[in-house]
């Protein structure tokens, strides 16, 4: 038994049936030429042949001085048949089923008595192709580390017909200190730094580098939310988007918040909803270094940025959100990961308000909506000799945050999954139009 991290806790103590706690990912293949029909189940049947398990994926919260979140415990003995399941859609297999099973999976809360993941894999695409739809709970890993350990999974070598799993991979090269002593020794850190700590804090605060907690207008999506999940994803070439950034000498991360901002403004518009102030973006910031192959746990900051919602012109829009971005990063920059943890606990400090949701109808939001750029594979990538088509992450709406938008890259694509509230965030797939309408203003804008 070990204690859990303050902050992984933190998903832990959030988590109700109206805000499930997981990430996750639907992934598309490409079965290798000549595979059968009975690719997928040949490929199941691998999977459940991987019995050994890493401690990681046998952790579940375990009851402590009458808490059931401040400790894991460790299952002896895992049912993977009950964790790595085998789905097929009904006919006819269009994509947008697919899309409808995973929005039902990812409404779903995983059993808390059972390690805390599930593994679906789903065939009856009409085209040939087979999805696996993944999920793990936010106190288990954070989204970065998710991704990471799923592309740890894939080979660049479409001839190899491995089965790698995440539940059973090679340890990596670095280990972070983990349990009570790593998060005292994290804790002891950052207390010693805190005369930096308020300096930028101060700074941050202050000096308005970084859009102000409880500057956020109160727009259609910081509203209680309930348990059902609608996902909406597509794929966009990466080279539009670079010759934007190029034309426009900003960062692709700039264009990316850029693009959805103009769709949320489309979107707000649409809807008789655009606030007069700017919507602000919580971007998620790993502090995994690249070599940092240490999966447990969160390590995730965060900068607040201003999405200009209030410009119709696109490049004006675009300079505003780089403006706020390079800010952002400016503070960030100066200070260690612990003290980044710290500064980014204290802006986003606001949001345990949201925790109660008879609240959020008269708190301000802390900010109007997550996005989230992590980093994917640069080629083609493989699984079992099939080829990964796209990868769609579907990450957390919060109570008083009810859509998240959230993208990776995958080869010369960026794949983004969207997750609303069902009830709250009506006609989600409009967004995926008002994406690519926004997308194309810049193009005609800036190239």
């Amino acid at each position: 038994m070990e204690f859990i991290a303050p902050v992984d806790a933190v998903f832990l103590l959030a988590e109700s049936r109206e805000q499930p706690m997981h990430v996750g990912a639907l992934q598309l293949f490409e079965p290798p030429e000549g595979a059968g029909d009975d690719f997928a189940a040949q490929v199941h049947d691998k999977l459940l042949g991987r019995t050994d398990v890493d401690p990681r994926f046998r952790k579940h919260p375990a009851t402590i001085f009458g808490a059931p979140q401040m400790a894991w415990t460790y299952a002896e003995e895992v049912e993977l048949d009950y964790h790595v399941r085998r789905l097929a859609l009904p006919g006819p297999g269009r994509m947008h089923q697919l899309v409808d099973l995973a929005s039902g999976l990812h409404s779903s809360l995983l059993d808390r008595h059972r390690p805390l993941w599930e593994f679906h894999l789903i065939e009856g695409l009409a085209d040939g192709r087979f999805a696996l739809y993944s999920k793990m709970h936010h106190a288990l890993i954070d989204g970065v580390s998710a991704q990471r350990l799923l592309r740890r999974t894939l080979t660049s070598d479409p001839a190899s017909s491995a089965t790698l799993v995440p539940w059973h991979l090679p340890r990596g090269r670095r280990r972070a200190a983990t349990g009570a002593g790593g998060a005292a020794r994290n804790l002891v850190s950052a207390a010693a730094s805190g005369a930096s700590l308020l300096r930028a804090a101060r700074t941050a605060l202050l000096g308005q580098q970084l859009s102000l907690p409880f500057a956020a207008p109160r727009t259609m999506f910081n509203v209680p939310i309930g348990g059902a999940r609608r996902s909406a994803v597509r794929s966009w070439s990466l080279d539009r988007l670079q010759q934007v950034k190029k034309a426009t000498g900003s960062t692709l991360n700039d264009v990316v918040l850029t693009m959805a901002a103009g769709a949320l403004r489309r979107y707000l518009i649409e809807r008789d909803a655009l606030p007069d102030k700017p919507l602000i973006a919580m971007v998620p910031m790993s502090l995994r270094g690249e070599d940092d192959d240490d999966t447990n746990g969160v390590k995730v900051g965060a900068v607040l940025c201003n999405l200009g919602t209030d410009i119709a012109d696109p490049l004006d829009r675009l300079q505003v959100v780089s403006a706020s971005m390079r800010d952002g990063k400016d503070i960030y920059r100066t200070l260690s990961s612990n003290q980044t943890m710290a500064l980014s606990a204290l802006m986003l400090s606001p949001l345990a308000l949201n925790l109660v949701p008879a609240l959020i109808s008269w708190t301000n939001p802390t900010f109007n909506i997550v996005i989230s750029n992590v980093p994917g594979p640069r080629e083609p990538m493989y699984w079992n000799g099939a080829r990964l088509d796209a990868s769609y992450p579907l990450s957390i709406p919060f109570d008083g945050q009810a859509v998240n938008i959230t993208l990776t890259s995958n080869a010369d694509n960026l794949d983004f999954g969207l997750v609303g509230c069902r009830r709250s965030v009506p006609q989600l797939p409009r967004l995926l139009d008002h994406l690519e309408s926004s997308l194309a203003e810049l193009e005609r804008a800036a190239v």
